[in-house]
């Protein structure tokens, strides 16, 4: 089976395992974890390989009636959060290189239409921008400022970007990918997403690759760039006032 990198997996399931367990079985592990962030309060992780894990705070898992051990399954858990009223965003995917793609991935050279993107390029993703919809510019989260951008482009136009950003202050860096419509169907988000993976190998990050589960496109990307799914993951959503 191919290996993910230790770190990054380590990392995702530390908030689940750093705290109180109220329930494990062989399907399914649910703690207390005082020290989570706001937006943290309530996180589920479904790993591929392992049970799936749940974690609150106690503030949290007293409203949810969860604060006690108890006989638990995640149907149930759920179900507990709904009578709550407590709501999660929407899981997303999350994958990394298996380390078998990523020796592959470390042999290649960045194509010439595709670069890094600074300040200077300000005019062109700004064209870049105003050409993608609304939708597409917030599912992808691609900016200028991020911590590494590349682009791809034709003669002078931006068709395709890239953004990178260190996950929590950590050492994973979570991307996003964009690529004009009419831009499409080329094969441009492949390349520059294992360019700006391969940057971020070179200067010591793990690159990371998220997606709703409804967002086909970013699925089907996910697989051509040859990343690994390693979990669902879900937190509590903005919209709940709790």
């Amino acid at each position: 089976m191919p290996i993910l990198s230790k770190a990054a997996t380590d990392h995702w399931k530390a908030p689940f395992l750093n705290g109180a367990v109220l329930y494990s079985d062989d399907t399914f592990m649910m703690t207390v974890n005082p020290d989570l962030e706001d937006n943290e309060r309530v996180m589920l992780l479904e790993p591929v390989d392992g049970p799936a894990m749940a974690v609150l705070t106690l503030g949290m898992a007293s409203l949810a009636g969860l604060e006690q051990p108890q006989n638990m399954s995640l149907p149930e858990f759920r179900s507990q959060l709904q009578r709550a009223g407590i709501i999660l965003h929407g899981a997303d995917y999350v994958f990394f290189f298996p380390e078998d793609e990523k020796a592959r991935l470390m042999k290649e050279t960045t194509e010439g239409n595709i670069r890094r993107l600074t300040a200077a390029d300000a005019a062109a993703f700004e064209a870049f921008c105003a050409a993608s919809s609304e939708e597409d510019l917030d599912g992808a989260y691609v900016e200028l400022d991020h911590w590494r951008v590349m682009g791809v482009f034709e003669g002078e136009q931006l068709v395709c970007a890239a953004s990178m950003y260190p996950w929590n202050d950590t050492a994973i860096a979570d991307l996003g990918v964009l690529t004009l419509t009419a831009a499409r169907g080329k094969g441009y988000a492949r390349r520059l997403t294992r360019a700006i993976c391969r940057l971020a190998y070179e200067e010591g990050y793990e690159p990371q690759y998220r997606c709703q589960l409804d967002n086909q496109a970013s699925v089907a990307l996910a697989k051509a760039v040859g990343v690994m799914l390693f979990a669902k993951w879900d937190m509590l959503s903005e919209k709940c006032a709790l």
